[in-house]
């Protein structure tokens, strides 16, 4: 199943069905990401959020840069030069 009909809720509330809750592995309670697109609405997983925010950022970054130890070493370069 990857497509169903959901009707809106009181105050905008939508049930998501549990055959995509655990398709997505998440559960009552959990974070979800909702991103407004163009063509519609995306309900992502934080884990989703995750590898797709990884995978924008690796088109600009090469896969042996690491952006946090760069990051560490220009903020103890200006502690240094202070």
């Amino acid at each position: 199943m990857s497509e169903v009909a959901v009707k809106l809720g009181t105050g905008g509330r939508l049930v998501i069905p549990g055959e995509f809750r655990a398709a997505m592995g998440i559960v009552p309670g959990d974070v979800v990401i909702l991103v407004l697109e163009p063509d519609g609405l995306r309900l992502l997983s934080p884990q989703q959020a995750v590898a797709r925010a990884q995978a924008l950022v690796g088109q600009y970054v090469s896969g042996d840069r690491r952006l946090a130890d760069e990051l560490v070493a220009d903020r103890r370069e200006e502690v240094d030069a202070a």
